[in-house]
């Protein structure tokens, strides 16, 4: 099982904070995990954004990490200053 979580815009526009994913052997990235979250089509279209950024176990990482089985993912947009 993989845990999903979707942070601020993300969350507004597919209408929910997280959901969780059966593990699926052919996830073996979190680019992957994101190229099959946009399959779906429609508002999971902003998933495709090139500046989204993503966690892995609630640490920093980029779309090319590993991704097992148990893991929590997190995809957010980047964040400004000012």
């Amino acid at each position: 099982m993989i845990r999903v979580q979707y942070f601020a815009r993300y969350r507004e526009a597919l209408g929910l904070d997280g959901e969780q994913l059966a593990w699926n052997a052919s996830l073996a990235s979190l680019d992957d995990l994101r190229q099959h979250l946009l399959t779906r089509g429609g508002a999971w279209e902003v998933l495709a954004e090139q500046n989204l950024m993503c966690a892995r176990n609630q640490e920093l990482c980029s779309l090319d990490e590993a991704l097992e089985d148990g893991d929590e993912v997190a995809f957010f947009p980047t964040v400004t200053g000012g």
